[in-house]
């Protein structure tokens, strides 16, 4: 790969204030202040992976075509060769390419070209138990298919084919299948559950399973306790850790037996014009997701996958909090999201913090939901200096915009399946513990369909803090819910919805609504309630006539 320059990076960041400010006037002016004139990082540049001018093809080290052969040792002597030469670019030419897991040198572009399918196989005994990281926690995994730490330098290019196998790991639920497609899974092999509603590869799985917290077994502590278990492990398709300059430019990734694209503690990471997808039914089959990196870009990408699509994190609660590295510096631009638990999402696991994210000119069609933020107590962290511009959203079935501090490993469809969010009016002592979300502009937002336009719910003990929504198109079945929030401003914004009541707002402070249009004409389109609601400013849109206020809220909470 020729030798390119670095990449400009202007991110637009309008937030940059003290962290504690709430009231209503700096959260407007935070809403309002131009981009240009205050981005922190306007002249940040990534550095793109540099790549010595070798070159071998994979043909060269033995290799067969045909997915018959295993490919593993070829792909391990070409990498070796390279590295011997200082690095290189390895071509995978057009064909089947099954093999064992890849292990990453630096200095190596690793290029399928057209045609080029590399197949990983589905031996799981060609995947050995190493110590990583998996869902936020240190924890025993198998490697995975692609894999390499302590790496610089190192790009994925071309238009090739990497496909997981991951059809051998993964637990299948019935509802997600067809009649036949079920009948046809339950007939290959595996177990299932006492219900027989849900398919696991093995017993070994399945009784792994009944001990996990999700999908990681915190109970078990040494690598020999993780051999026992060792057929649940499944791994991310392509892990890269602490490294620098990481490149995917071009391929396809598929089919991952958990995640698909996992960089981890990566500063300087690029992934533009990939498609990264995995069937909609697949368990965790995230697309990528960044964790504790720093100068990111994801740009001209489409992702159709199991669960979240692309998604930031920073480690899971005490694990998360003792690295204490944050996601920094993300811009993410121009995607398209089709299937998938959240179209953009940040969290749950967020215990490093997230900062300095740029979301804009994404589409998300048939996502669950389109933004998403999520977290609980126990993880602690500060999500802050979110900017999100230019979203539009068609067909989504849950909700569009959506913030829940009560996530409990569900998808937002499977929660409002079971009776919707949980909602309490009980404050928890704050303390490290304690996440928390602030400072976050969204404006030019359309949602053309969906089950409900936007939820943004905070904790009693510590709200979502400063969060502007403007120049909002929506038309959806449901409208806004707002629940301990503090400093919430949704301006220039006109709601077509389906249901008579179109606001419910909750514990409420410090907010307004400024030239919001609804088609409601209920007298109770817009209801308020709770003991903790104070100034509420509703004066430049004429709700008067439209809203109703409980018993609970103060007197002269609510301004007309």
């Amino acid at each position: 790969m020729k030798k390119k320059p670095f990449y400009p990076l202007f991110v637009a960041l309008t937030f940059l204030m003290a962290s504690h400010t709430t009231t209503m006037e700096a959260q407007s002016a935070m809403a309002t202040k131009d981009l240009s004139e205050i981005s922190a990082l306007k002249n940040l540049q990534i550095k793109e992976p540099v790549i010595p001018n070798h070159s071998v093809k994979l043909t060269d080290f033995g290799a067969v075509s045909g997915g018959q052969v295993l490919n593993t040792k070829a792909f391990a002597d070409a990498i070796e060769a390279l590295t011997q030469k200082g690095g290189g670019k390895l071509i995978i030419p057009a064909g089947i390419w099954l093999t064992g897991p890849i292990i990453l040198k630096s200095n190596l572009e690793l290029h399928a070209e057209t045609g080029a399918l590399i197949k990983f196989s589905t031996d799981k005994d060609l995947y050995p138990i190493i110590k990583t990281d998996f869902e936020g926690l240190n924890t025993y995994r198998c490697i995975s298919p692609v894999y390499g730490k302590n790496l610089e330098n190192v790009a994925f290019t071309g238009k090739g084919v990497w496909d997981g196998s991951g059809e051998v790991w993964r637990l299948v639920k019935k509802s997600k299948l067809t009649e036949g497609q079920w009948k046809d899974l339950v007939a290959s092999g595996g177990i299932l559950n006492e219900k027989k509603d849900v398919w696991y590869p093995s017993e070994q799985y399945k009784m792994a399973t009944e001990s996990a917290d999700q999908n990681v077994r915190s109970d078990l502590k040494t690598k020999e306790d993780f051999q026992s278990i060792r057929d649940f492990l499944r791994p991310v398709m392509v892990s890269i850790q602490n490294s620098k300059n990481v490149l995917f430019d071009g391929p396809v990734f598929q089919n991952s037996p958990a995640w698909n694209i996992h960089p981890l503690l990566i500063e300087n990471l690029i992934v533009r014009n990939v498609t990264v997808r995995n069937p909609w039914f697949s368990q965790n089959g995230d697309g990528l997701d960044v964790e504790s990196c720093k100068n990111v870009l994801v740009e001209n990408s489409s992702f159709d996958v199991g669960d979240d699509a692309i998604c930031i994190k920073s480690g899971k609660d005490k694990d998360g909090r003792d690295r204490g590295i944050p996601c920094e510096n993300v811009i993410v631009r121009n995607n398209v999201v089709y299937h998938g638990h959240g179209g953009v999402t940040v969290g749950s696991e967020m215990s490093g913090g997230v900062k300095n994210l740029y979301v804009t000119n994404c589409t998300f069609m048939g996502t669950d939901v389109g933004l998403r933020f999520k977290s609980t107590r126990g993880r602690g962290g500060v999500v802050e200096n979110i900017y999100i511009s230019d979203i539009n959203m068609i067909d989504i079935p849950s909700q569009a915009i959506s913030f829940d501090l009560y996530y409990g490993g569900k998808s937002i469809a499977e929660t409002l399946a079971e009776g919707g969010n949980t909602i309490s009016s009980k404050a928890m002592p704050v303390n490290e513990e304690t996440p928390q979300f602030k400072n976050i502009v969204m404006k030019n937002i359309t949602i053309a369909g969906a089950a409900q336009a936007v939820f943004l719910q905070g904790l009693p003990e510590m709200n979502l803090e400063n969060i502007s929504i403007s120049n909002l198109l929506v038309k959806a079945d449901k409208g806004v819910t707002i629940i301990d929030g503090n400093g919430i401003k949704i301006s220039d914004a006109k709601f077509d919805i389906k249901e008579s009541n179109v606001f419910t707002i909750y514990n409420v402070k410090n907010s307004a609504l400024k030239n919001v249009e609804i088609n409601s004409t209920s007298p109770k389109a817009i209801t308020i309630d709770g003991a903790a609601c104070q100034n509420i400013d509703l004066t430049s849109s004429n709700l008067s006539k439209k809203t109703f206020i409980g018993e609970t809220v103060p007197k002269k909470a609510v301004k007309f």
